[in-house]
C-alpha cells in the first residue's frame, strides 16, 4: 500500500493533465517607464496687456484712469489696430460724465476716433492687411479709443491721409464726419449756397467751414475775437466776432445753418434763415413749431461711422482742400487734464492724445 504522502505528487500532476488545476501565473513582462513629453501651452491673448484709460463710473474727470488693461482680442469680422493717437471731442466729456444715459456701460475704455497701423484682421476683413496705416471714428457705445490698442470694423476704417501725420489724423474722423453728415447728407449743400458756421474755429466748425468751401458755398462763421484770424485762414467770407457783433445783424437769407451750440443761438438762428432753408443742430433737437413758423426746416443729428465718407475726406485732405487744426498734444495719461479743457467749450479744433510720441509732449 502506498503511503498517502507519496500519492499527493501523482495527483497533481494528474490534476494538471485534466485542465483543473493551472500551473502558478507569470508575472507579465515589464515595459520600460516613458515620461509623458510636456509641450508649452499656447499663448493666451487674453494674458496680453495695454496700457489705457477707463472708467469705472460716471462723474468728473478724475474718474479717467490710465493702467493695465486686457488687450482686446479681434473676432472675424474685427480689425485689430495699434493706436498712434486718438481725438478727444465734446461729447467724450458728456458720456464721461453721464450726460447721455445708458448709452455706455462702465467700465469702459473712452474715445472714438483714432489713427494707427493694422496689427491684425479678421478672416473676413477683405480691404486691409497688417501694417496699413488708418485712421477711424468708431461707434459711441463701444468707444476704446484711448488705448494702445483698439477694435474697429470695416465700416468704420479708411487708410490714413498721406499728407498727415498719425497725431494730425486722429484730429479728423469725429469731427470731421459730422460737419460732412451735418452739410452733405442732411443740408444738401450745394454750390452758390450760402451758410451760417456757429463755432466756426472749434473740432467741428472748423471741418465745416472747409467742408462748405470745397463745395462751393459762400460761408458766414462765428467765433471769438481771438480765433477770427483762424477763420479767415480756414477761408471762411465773412467772419463775426460773437461777442462784439449779433450774427443776425449781419447774416441774412442763409440756405443753412449748422448749430453746434443750441440754446439761445438756435433761438436767435431761425430769423437768418430764407424760406425753405434748414438748421442742422448736432446737439440740441429743433423746436418744430418755430421752424414751422419760420417755414424751413430743423433737424437734429448724431455722427455715424461711415468708411466710404471718411475716405473722401481722407482724399479732400491729400488734395489740400481740407486740413485739421490740432490745439494742443497731450499723452495718453494726461486724458482727464485733455477732458477739463474740452469740458470749456472754447478750445481751438481738436485736442489730441498721443499713445506712441511724434512730436515733444505738451508742457
Amino acid at each position: 500500500m502506498f503511503a498517502p504522502r507519496l500519492l499527493l505528487p501523482f495527483f497533481a500532476l494528474l490534476m494538471v493533465s485534466m485542465g483543473r488545476a493551472q500551473p502558478p501565473a507569470q508575472p507579465p513582462a515589464q515595459s520600460p517607464v516613458q515620461t509623458p513629453v510636456q509641450l508649452p501651452a499656447p499663448p493666451n491673448p487674453a494674458q496680453f496687456t495695454m496700457k489705457a484709460i477707463r472708467m469705472y463710473k460716471f462723474g468728473a474727470a478724475s474718474e479717467l484712469k490710465y493702467e493695465g488693461v486686457p488687450r482686446p482680442v479681434p473676432g472675424d469680422d474685427d480689425i485689430l489696430i495699434r493706436v498712434h493717437a486718438a481725438g478727444v471731442n465734446p461729447v467724450d466729456d458728456k458720456i464721461r460724465a453721464g450726460a447721455l444715459g445708458p448709452m455706455v456701460k462702465p467700465p469702459y475704455i473712452p474715445g472714438f476716433d483714432a489713427s494707427g497701423v493694422v496689427e491684425k484682421v479678421g478672416k473676413n476683413i477683405t480691404k486691409f492687411k497688417p501694417g496699413d496705416a488708418v485712421f477711424t471714428y468708431i461707434n459711441l457705445q463701444r468707444g476704446g479709443a484711448y488705448a494702445e490698442y483698439l477694435i474697429a470694423k470695416e465700416g468704420e476704417v479708411a487708410l490714413k491721409p498721406a499728407k498727415l501725420s498719425f497725431t494730425e489724423a486722429a484730429a479728423v474722423p469725429l469731427a470731421a464726419l459730422t460737419a460732412w453728415q451735418a452739410l452733405i447728407d442732411t443740408a444738401k449743400l450745394e454750390a452758390g449756397q450760402t451758410v451760417l458756421i456757429h463755432g466756426g474755429s472749434g473740432g467741428v466748425g472748423s471741418f465745416a467751414v472747409q467742408i462748405a468751401k470745397a463745395r462751393g458755398a459762400k460761408v458766414i462763421a462765428t467765433a471769438s475775437a481771438e480765433n477770427q484770424q483762424t477763420l479767415v485762414d480756414l477761408g471762411a467770407d465773412v467772419a463775426i466776432d460773437y461777442r462784439a457783433q449779433k450774427f443776425e445783424d449781419i447774416a441774412r437769407d442763409v440756405d443753412v445753418v449748422l448749430d453746434p451750440i443750441g440754446g439761445d443761438t438756435q433761438e436767435r438762428s431761425w430769423s437768418v434763415l430764407k424760406k425753405g432753408g434748414i438748421l442742422v443742430s448736432i446737439v440740441q433737437p429743433p423746436e418744430q413749431a418755430k421752424a414751422s413758423k419760420a417755414e424751413a426746416k430743423g433737424v437734429v443729428i448724431l455722427v455715424r461711422p461711415n468708411a466710404d465718407e471718411l475716405a473722401q475726406i481722407g482724399g479732400l485732405i491729400d488734395d489740400g482742400k481740407i486740413r485739421p487744426v490740432v490745439s494742443k498734444v497731450l499723452p495718453l495719461a494726461r486724458a482727464a487734464e485733455a477732458h477739463e479743457l474740452i469740458a470749456t467749450r472754447h478750445t481751438r479744433g481738436k485736442i489730441v492724445l498721443e499713445v506712441i510720441a511724434e512730436s515733444p509732449a505738451a508742457p
